[in-house]
């Protein structure tokens, strides 16, 4: 097995179930609502955690970003982005870079938007990422993100069952969490909305696609062990998002 969290079989399995380019579930269409109410035309945006590109190329292609600067910690991630990028004619428009974790390196204010997808639940240290989200937006810009959050500080059995099957490095943070480490950074227009019961229904239909024909075509590509495996992950998350304790959620912010 690969050392990075997202090897090339991992990646293939999730754009299988979430759509070309996507390691996160809902798609351009879950990127059109974390947006609602922006509008990203001719903007510079950040992307953290870019993952395979899908994201990126959403941002330009539906949304108008002026360019898209994404950002991962994994080469396996990028090589499939770029992949991407360059088949949809978009190299002008996207750039993608490999980061190592801890501060973001770009200059104060450089951005108009700072934009992640179901990303910074891999980064613990919710504050320090707020810190440096404020630093590299520009006044007056925006945060936009979604991320799987936690429903309280205290991990039950079913919930560090989960996170285990799923073998990531998870950072999960309940929504006080986020919302007093944005609040610390004096960002305003702070907005915190939980999408626990949309995901709740969706992740049933994915497991149905997964022991479905969906399934049996990933099968053949990676593997039907790791398809089972990956049906066996997700019959794990399905009690606690019913449970309320895994809270997938989107987060809004303005820099003043």
């Amino acid at each position: 097995m690969s050392e990075e969290h997202y090897p090339p079989r991992l990646i293939a399995m999730l754009e299988a179930v979430w759509g070309e380019g996507f390691l996160s579930p809902g798609g351009p269409a879950e990127v059109a609502r974390v947006l609602e109410g922006h509008d990203l035309t001719g903007k510079a945006v950040l992307d953290i955690g870019c993952g395979a590109g899908g994201i990126d190329v959403a941002l330009v292609t539906a949304h108008g970003a002026g360019y898209v600067t994404g950002i991962d910690v994994e080469d396996s991630v990028l090589t499939r982005a770029r992949e991407l990028v360059a088949a949809k004619g978009l190299t002008d428009r996207i750039g993608l870079v490999k980061v190592a974790p801890g501060p973001l390196p770009f200059p104060p204010g450089t951005f108009d938007v700072v934009f992640s997808k179901d990303s910074i639940v891999h980064i613990p240290d919710k504050a320090a990422l707020m810190a440096e989200v404020a630093r590299v937006l520009k006044p007056g810009g925006w945060f936009l993100a979604s991320d799987w959050l936690i429903g309280t500080e205290e991990v039950s059995p079913e919930m560090a069952a989960y996170i285990a099957a799923e073998g990531l490095d998870f950072g999960m943070a309940t929504p006080a969490r986020y919302g007093a480490a944005m609040a610390r950074q004096g960002f305003t227009d702070i907005r915190i909305a939980s999408r626990n019961a949309w995901y709740r229904d969706e992740a049933r239909r994915e497991i149905d696609r997964m022991k479905g024909e969906l399934g049996a075509k990933a099968a053949a590509i990676v593997g039907q062990d790791f398809v089972d495996h990956n049906i066996a992950v997700w019959e794990r998350m399905v009690p606690v998002l019913d449970t309320g304790e895994h809270c997938p959620t989107h987060l809004a912010g303005r820099r003043p």
